[in-house]
């Protein structure tokens, strides 16, 4: 009796971490698919276009500082918000992001975009599924990396100054390295809370923001590698 106390148990934690990395996953795919339709529809509409990157791409600018305050926001706010206005914010954010992105089809062609999607796609599938299966603790490994994420992000804001092809071609390959190693970590800290995951209000904010997470490592993997290997128009 007390054994098939002990495997019913161990069924019920078992489904309990497969649904939470289900709806994770699935947030995230979710949120890529909306940004893929925001930045696609942007592109196609000639007012859109002009509003964001003319005068100047103030448009523009305006909507990626409205993207960092509403991560940030997102981030500091997730324990006092519900899971409803979580998810509602991820896709306003996933929204926002799709129209920033929508130059990559100006400047890119089409078939270039779709095969680095799919090069990132593998990518991204590889090194999360090490991040979830490895028996190695990837914690101060992912120290490491955030360590190298402000240095990317400093030598990003240098570089709008000095506009160095070869300094951006640096912080491409760097990058792509990082977000795929953030990957990895990422996903075996959404696998080992998914161990503890049930039903509840936190548990549901915490598959949004482990898909926020996912979501920023694939969508930085992916611009970066279009920024080395992509075909312009």
């Amino acid at each position: 009796m007390e054994n098939q106390n002990i495997s019913r148990m161990k069924t019920a934690v078992e489904s309990d971490r497969q649904k939470f990395m289900v709806r994770t996953y699935g947030w995230m795919a979710l949120a890529l698919l909306i940004s893929a339709a925001s930045a696609f529809f942007t592109a196609s509409s000639q007012t859109l276009v002009q509003l964001l990157f003319g005068n100047g791409a103030i448009g523009f600018f305006v909507l990626a500082i409205a993207e960092i305050g509403l991560v940030i926001w997102l981030s500091a706010s997730l324990r006092k918000i519900s899971s409803a206005a979580a998810a509602i914010a991820f896709i306003v954010y996933a929204t926002v992001n799709g129209m920033t992105l929508s130059s990559i089809f100006l400047v890119y062609q089409l078939g270039s975009i779709m095969n680095v999607f799919i090069i990132s796609s593998l990518m991204f599938g590889g090194m999360a599924v090490y991040g979830a299966t490895t028996k190695q603790n990837l914690a101060s490994a992912g120290r490491y990396l955030i360590m190298i994420l402000w240095g990317v992000i400093i030598a990003s804001i240098f570089n709008l100054l000095i506009r160095s092809s070869g300094l951006d071609w640096i912080i491409s390959i760097v990058s792509v390295v990082l977000f795929a190693g953030l990957t990895a970590w990422d996903a075996q800290k959404i696998y080992y809370a998914a161990g503890y995951a049930d039903e509840s209000e936190g548990c549901k904010k915490a598959s949004i923001y482990g898909a926020l997470q996912l979501y920023l490592d694939f969508i930085n993997i992916f611009i970066r590698l279009l920024s080395l290997f992509g075909k312009r128009k």
